[in-house]
């Protein structure tokens, strides 16, 4: 396989190389504009000798990364929820195009792409205060590797140059929950708000916020003491919608003698307050609603827990920690991970066990304690 080299002009040079022929077949060469330096021209066409020798050649295409992340995108609407969408057009256009959207898609190098990722961390932000959090730029690299990878299904690229580019490494973020006390401190003051029963809905049935919007009361059964998770509701921007979960029978989850007694008191005093604006309570009530019946927005729910939690000088964790209160304490209790795991609603239990691995050692040290008692106190017995 032979090529050349021809300068074009001042760091502009054509790769020439002879492209495989049968015996017979008139000689074919293919033409390859190249903008650097003459080393780096020579790198380049060694390269690309070295594809065509072993059959990994692709075919230069003018494309650039930012075109090809406008077509996976659109591709992707078909694919993901819009929530999710929204997050990748974001990360290409805003965060990855900027470093390497100009980049010919068929020439990105694994070297550039960690080039890229450096000046990131370094330099990335938009406000220019700065660069990015070890976080922002791995949710980029699994954008830019999953796009990238589409582009390999579709024979635009013969590997994806990701896969020899390793992406910041992101510490894990220490997970902020309440203590039984301090979860029966905050049960006090939030009991003299509206917003007891989202609250309770959290802590006590570890329910997300989405969850909490959509819940009707059509899918509580007090008599039976469960509650069934069919739906959820996402809001981006000021628009809410609702989507069945991804199990369509719904998930059930058990709920306590304490949060049967709450959620009584709370559907007496909701179908009061919703006499006195005219409306009257039903199945497809909201469980936890505005003042007149109407539904509330999942945001809404995460700023009146911020509100509420300067208000009463309680703890400062999120909406969301309420909901790993409730996980760890499963956890410490005892309960099984394939329970806690079914109860919280994850695809797997490898995602519970990943979450929660700080509770795991605990609970190992518990059991061993358990089995060296029960085998301390058979030797005693055999010895009488």
């Amino acid at each position: 396989m032979k090529g050349t080299i021809k300068q074009r002009s001042e760091g502009s040079y054509s790769l020439i190389i002879d492209l495989p022929r049968r015996r017979g077949d008139k000689r074919k060469q293919k033409w390859i504009t190249f903008r650097g330096s003459k080393r780096e021209a020579q790198k380049e066409l060694a390269r690309l000798i070295t594809e065509l020798a072993d059959d990994s050649f692709q075919e230069p295409s003018k494309t650039t990364l930012a075109q090809f992340f406008e077509r996976w995108l659109s591709h992707m609407t078909s694919q993901v929820d819009e929530r999710t969408h929204i997050g990748y057009a974001e990360k290409a256009r805003k965060n990855i195009n900027p470093l390497l959207g100009s980049t010919v898609l068929t020439r990105l190098r694994p070297e550039q792409i960690s080039q890229a990722y450096a000046q990131a961390l370094a330099s990335g932000r938009r406000d220019g205060k700065g660069g990015l959090s070890p976080r922002t730029v791995h949710h980029m690299h699994r954008i830019l590797k999953q796009a990238l990878g589409q582009a390999v299904k579709w024979g635009l690229l013969k590997r994806n140059p990701c896969d020899a580019v390793d992406p910041p490494r992101v510490e894990k973020r220490e997970m902020m929950t309440f203590d039984t006390e301090q979860t029966a401190d905050a049960l006090s003051e939030m009991r003299r708000t509206r917003f007891l029963i989202a609250y309770l809905l959290a802590a006590i049935c570890g329910l997300r916020r989405g969850e909490i919007a959509a819940l009707r009361w059509k899918n509580v059964d007090l008599d039976a003491g469960v509650l069934k998770i069919v739906q959820t509701t996402r809001q981006i921007g000021k628009i809410v919608t609702y989507k069945p979960v991804k199990n369509t029978k719904g998930r059930p989850v058990a709920i306590s003698s304490l949060m049967m007694d709450e959620l009584s008191a709370h559907r007496a005093k909701q179908a009061e307050e919703l006499l006195r604006v005219g409306a009257k309570l039903s199945g497809d009530s909201f469980v936890f609603g505005q003042p007149d019946g109407s539904p509330i927005k999942p945001g809404s729910i995460t700023n009146e827990w911020k509100r509420l939690v300067k208000k009463h000088s309680l703890p400062g964790i999120r909406f969301h920690d309420l909901r790993h209160t409730h996980a760890t304490a499963m956890l410490s209790s005892g309960v099984h991970p394939k329970i806690a795991s079914e109860r919280l609603g994850h695809s797997s239990i490898a995602i519970t066990l990943d979450l929660y691995s700080h509770v795991l050692p605990n609970m190992q040290a518990d059991a061993i304690q358990t089995m060296d008692s029960d085998l301390r106190a058979a030797i005693t017995k055999r010895a009488k």
